[in-house]
């Protein structure tokens, strides 16, 4: 980063970005219900970029091996839009507790981030989590100075 620069010369954030992190462990969904595990509201006037995420069912937590969630789909949502590539998972891509991959998902000004899921038929799954981790910033098209948080 150069003297004086305001943003990160290798991937154009803000080095004053904050980072958020939001994460839950409840009860399963009952059939044909779905919940909110994990969620983050961008301010208005501010972008972020959602970094990881994380999943957990109880009823595969000692064997990483079994991954499928059958009966269950997760999905990202921004502003109640499935969030692509992660549209509809009946899988753990990123199990709780291993720090999972990095992704780089852009998020638009505003936007509500959320981990959902849904029992469509599962059965066996009495606990499940989630986590979302990120950074936000002010988006400068707005003019002036960000406002205190």
């Amino acid at each position: 980063m150069n003297v004086g620069s305001t943003v990160c010369h290798i991937c154009g954030i803000p080095v004053d970005a904050g980072y958020f992190d939001d994460a839950s462990i409840k009860p399963a969904p009952e059939a044909d219900k779905e919940i909110i595990l994990a969620r983050y509201q961008l301010h208005r006037n501010y972008c972020g970029l959602l970094m990881s995420f994380a999943q957990f069912t109880d009823l595969y937590a000692a064997d990483n091996s079994k991954v499928q969630t059958l009966g269950y789909q997760w999905q990202i949502r921004c502003n109640g839009q499935p969030a692509y590539p992660y549209t509809t998972l009946d899988y753990i891509l990123n199990p709780w507790g291993y720090g999972g991959f990095p992704i780089q998902l852009r998020l638009a000004e505003g936007c509500l981030v959320e981990l959902v899921i849904r029992n469509v038929a599962g059965t066996g799954v009495t606990t499940v989590g989630g986590r979302l981790t990120g950074r936000y910033w002010y988006n400068t098209i707005y003019g002036g100075t960000p406002n205190p948080l």
